[in-house]
Parts: C-alpha cells; sequence; structure tokens
C-alpha cells in the first residue's frame, strides 16, 4: 500500500478476516465500521464523542466539502485532520455518489460529472483528475477514486456502459494521484496536506455477476493501494446486494483492505463481514438517531412511540454508552417530542456505540473463532422470530 498505510489480516473464519489497517493518523482495527462526518462532522457528536465511542475512521464528503468551505481554505489550514480537529484516521468519498443523488441537478459525460450546487445553483464539473487534487489538499488518510454510482434497476447494457466509464476514470484517477505523488515530493504542502495518503479504487458493474467480474479484474490491474465495492444499497433486492457481495469480495486482493461503500443495517454488518468485507459506512445510526430510532440488542426501538412516555428503563439494558447509562426511555421520548437537540445527540450517541460495539464484537469473534456463534446469537436476539 501507500507509503504510511498497511494491512494485516490476523484472524480468519471462513471468507470473514480481522485485521488491522494502519494509516498515517494510527491503526484501524477490522472489520471497522466508518460513522459519516459529511461535511466534516458526525451530525450531532463532537470529535470528542467520537474519540470516547472509540472510532478509529471517519469518512467525509469531497463533494460538499469542495463546495463549501472548499479544499483550498482547508489546505491552507493544514488540512481535514487540523481544521476539524480529529486526530484519528479519515477516508474521504470522491464525489461519486453524488452521481446517483444528485438527480436532475447533475450530468454524467466521459469528462466527469456536471452538476449544479445545491448551495447556489452555480455550475461545476468534478473530473477523475480534480476529485484526486480535492482530496489531496483535504488530506485524507484514504482518497477514493472517482467512479459513477448507477441506480437500480438498471438494465445490462447501461450497467455496462456506467461500469466501463468508472474504469476510464479509474485509469486517470491513478494517473493523477500519482502524479501529484511525484510532483510534491515527501512534504505536506497546501495542495497536499498528507503525503501518506492511499488510494482505493472501486469496482462496479450493477446486480450483474459477469459486469462485476470485468470491472474487479481491470479495477485490480490499475494498481490501486486497495478496493472497494460501489453501486449497491441503491434500490437492489438484499439478497441481491449480498450475491453481489459474495461473488466480488473474493476477486480482490486477499492483503489489501476490502470496503463496502454506503452500506449497512446492523444485519447487512454480519452478513457481509461473512462475505469478506473489512470496511463498511452508512448514515443510518445518525439519520435514524435524529428520526427517534434506536438500535438495541433486541432490535429497533422508536422513542416516539406513546407507550414509552412513563417507561424508567435504559433504551437498552445490556448496553453500556453514555446514554443508556444516564438516560430514560421516557426522558428520550420528552426530549425528541419536544425538539430539544440534547435529544439527537443522546440518541447519536447511543446509536454510534452500538454499531462501532457491534464491530467491536465481531472483531473478538473472529480472534476466538466463534464469529458463525455469534452472527446466529444477534439474529435471534435483533430480529427474534414471531410468537
Amino acid at each position: 500500500m501507500a507509503s504510511g498505510s498497511a494491512f494485516r489480516v490476523i484472524a480468519t473464519e471462513g471468507a470473514a478476516r480481522c485485521g488491522v489497517l494502519t494509516t498515517p493518523h494510527g491503526p484501524v482495527e477490522t472489520p471497522a465500521f466508518m460513522p459519516v462526518g459529511t461535511r466534516g462532522a458526525v451530525k450531532a457528536l463532537l470529535a470528542r464523542d467520537l474519540e470516547d465511542l472509540g472510532a478509529a475512521i471517519i469518512l467525509a464528503n469531497t463533494y460538499h466539502l469542495h463546495l463549501r468551505p472548499g479544499e483550498a481554505l482547508i489546505g491552507r489550514a493544514g488540512g481535514l485532520h487540523r481544521f476539524m480537529g480529529w486526530t484519528r484516521a479519515l477516508l474521504t468519498d470522491s464525489g461519486g455518489y453524488q452521481a446517483y443523488s444528485l438527480g436532475s441537478r447533475r450530468t454524467i459525460t466521459p469528462d466527469g460529472i456536471r452538476f449544479r450546487s445545491h448551495l447556489d445553483g452555480t455550475p461545476h464539473l468534478l473530473t477523475p483528475e480534480s476529485a484526486v487534487e480535492i482530496q489531496a489538499a483535504l488530506g485524507s488518510d484514504v482518497a477514493m477514486a472517482l467512479d459513477e454510482c448507477l441506480g437500480s434497476p438498471a438494465t445490462f447494457e447501461a450497467a455496462r456502459t456506467s461500469m466501463r466509464r468508472s474504469l476510464d476514470w479509474a485509469r486517470r484517477s491513478r494517473a493523477r494521484f500519482l502524479a501529484l505523488q511525484a510532483e510534491a515530493g515527501a512534504g505536506p504542502s497546501p495542495t497536499r496536506t498528507n503525503p501518506g495518503q492511499a488510494q482505493f479504487g472501486i469496482v462496479q458493474g450493477g446486480v450483474f455477476p459477469a459486469l462485476r467480474a470485468e470491472s474487479a479484474a481491470e479495477t485490480v490491474a490499475i494498481g490501486f493501494d486497495a478496493y472497494a465495492i460501489g453501486g449497491l444499497s441503491v434500490g437492489e433486492p438484499t439478497e441481491t446486494m449480498y450475491a453481489i457481495v459474495e461473488q466480488t469480495a473474493p476477486r480482490l486482493p486477499a492483503d489489501r483492505p476490502r470496503y463496502l461503500m454506503g452500506t449497512g443495517t446492523p444485519e447487512d454488518l454480519f452478513a457481509c463481514v461473512e462475505r469478506g468485507i473489512d470496511l463498511f459506512d452508512c448514515v443510518l445510526p445518525t439519520r435514524n438517531a435524529r428520526n427517534g430510532q434506536l438500535f438495541t440488542s433486541a432490535g429497533r426501538l422508536n422513542i416516539k412511540n406513546a407507550r414509552y412516555a412513563e417507561d424508567p428503563r435504559p433504551p437498552d439494558e445490556s448496553c453500556g454508552c453514555y446514554t443508556c447509562r444516564h438516560a430514560s426511555r421516557a426522558y428520550l421520548r420528552h426530549l425528541f417530542l419536544s425538539g430539544e437537540i440534547a435529544a439527537a445527540t443522546l440518541n447519536t450517541l447511543h446509536n454510534v456505540h452500538f454499531y462501532l460495539d457491534t464491530m467491536r464484537r465481531i472483531r473478538d469473534a473472529l480472534v476466538f473463532g466463534s464469529f458463525r456463534n455469534l452472527k446466529a446469537s444477534f439474529e435471534q436476539s435483533f430480529n427474534p422470530p414471531s410468537a
């Protein structure tokens, strides 16, 4: 991998792996979940909270930070780590997801993604080269190559066209990344604030195994530091997603981390770790927290329900997070219905703790060879069978 980065697998159980990703800002034990800090902050939480929760790596969004405050400003501040006061690892996406999410505000061309800012309507062109340059100024530990994230359903021909475009962009992304390394030398600068930055390539191909195989082979041949599986969790059935992950993960180098982008639910974490995935990100724990849904060892809990109005119990009696040690369901319901900011903070603290603690338990189980038992126990308690 890139200078300053390394990956080591320390235990396996079937296709599932436990390992350590070394970055310029510290080690990341895998499998790992990355809380999403789109604009340089995980909603409702401070960097201090994330450190206390044990987050080793978080994710930020290239598109949003490019528009505001701009990568030049962040570069002059010494990079995103220093700008946001975060001392641990950072991954930045490339802006490729916006090819899917911006809808009518964007146009896909061979050059890149043309879009109008959601802030003021100004036109922008995000190219494979500019995505690399933006992320170099941000100084993340992991930078993603620009890709096209195609929604589902899509025809085979549409998926093939999109996949081939992503491969072309991948080659251009890698070339620009390597050129920047050669141009900048060893030291940091406002345009390259983390000389040890690694770059991940992204496998696309929709729900078509043949396209995924083609994309994986050609993306690996480009020679990225590590690899991600993109274009899933965009409307396809869950079992289809699992099948694509199961077919694709073994095609990626065993000595490099594998990142499943934008996934998922607690069930997805177990299912995709089982299929060989090492890194995850998803907005579910933070977004659902702000909407009053908590993830607990007994399943999902909607705190706004009237039956919790006088419930003195914590959200999860088996959880040791700050929220469960200090707040009752009744109090959390009151805060949520009152529109108090504290509701978002307390709910988010709990949900992010649940995700990170779930990953810790998965890692421990892999080390001790008991992952399958843990998965079966989780499935029984989180989604208990109907009486």
